[in-house]
């Protein structure tokens, strides 16, 4: 595989990169998390985590990247497997922007969530501050969608454009590497200079080098884990619980990945 590594990610040495006496919408704080839905001790061990670092550093919002209930995607679980466990960050009024994952399209075909997580439609964008973010329909990733894509990025003007949603398009875990997604999104994000594409699906974390400019991040470590190796495309992979905490300014974008003890095992800086 021809890999093109652009010299944007590199390792950092403490947190926070970026000053947080930046303006209010100069400066963007914001959680990935991916595959959480159980209602299980995994889950409220990231949860916890996320509570300690809202309580310092206080998240604009957070991105769900699907497979939000387990294992059917029924409604009625949402007060086990989402409520209770973020009852924190709730309370403190974080926002959530949701996608769906393939358990959440199970009953009803994830209309229940499309309601309860006031998503506007199963595909959307929204601009905040330095960013903008393109939540995708991966389960139905057809052509509509795709231009749809095409179209939203060409008329960004964000600084950071960022993408996310459940599916892979690269992994060294169960699925491994997306060819479809590979031919057929990869080129979009490519194109129009995404930063970064985020997604679940993959119960593990998996941070990529830089494709053609695009680094992929797998972040679906929310609650339940599975092996993962390595692949030549892999700056890092890692099998653990976690969420990705995303620092982001109109220069760059500061991640950094945190484990249910508390500590970042992973960090990388992509400048923009």
């Amino acid at each position: 595989m021809d890999i093109k590594r652009r010299t944007v990610v590199a390792a950092l040495a403490a947190l926070p990169l970026i000053p947080r006496s930046l303006a209010a919408g100069e400066r963007l704080h914001v959680a990935f998390i991916a595959d959480t839905g159980t209602g299980s001790k995994g889950q409220y061990a990231v949860a916890a985590q996320m509570d300690r670092m809202q309580a310092r550093d206080p998240f604009d919002f957070i991105l769900l990247g699907g497979d939000n209930i387990y294992d059917d995607g029924e409604i009625e679980k949402i007060k086990q497997v989402f409520e209770r466990p973020y009852h924190a960050l709730l309370a403190a009024k974080v926002p959530f922007y949701a996608v769906l994952g393939n358990h959440d399209v199970r009953t009803r075909n994830g209309v229940d969530q499309l309601k309860y997580f006031h998503m506007p439609a199963r595909y959307y964008t929204f601009r905040k501050g330095p960013a903008q973010f393109f939540a995708l329909d991966t389960n139905q990733l057809d052509k509509a969608q795709l231009v749809w894509l095409d179209e939203q990025l060409g008329h960004s003007e964000a600084p950071a454009k960022i993408v996310f949603g459940h599916h892979n398009v690269y992994s060294s875990s169960v699925y491994g590497v997306a060819q479809e997604r590979v031919t057929k999104l990869s080129p979009i994000l490519i194109r129009h200079r995404v930063a970064l594409y985020l997604n679940g699906h993959e119960h593990c974390y998996e941070r990529t080098y830089p494709l053609d400019g695009v680094v992929y991040l797998t972040g679906g470590g929310g609650s339940e884990v599975r092996p993962v190796d390595k692949s030549a495309f892999t700056a890092f992979s890692r099998s653990t619980r976690e969420f990705i905490s995303l620092e982001i300014t109109a220069r760059q974008i500061a991640l950094a990945a945190v484990d249910t003890t508390g500590q970042v095992f992973d960090q990388a800086l992509i400048r923009l």
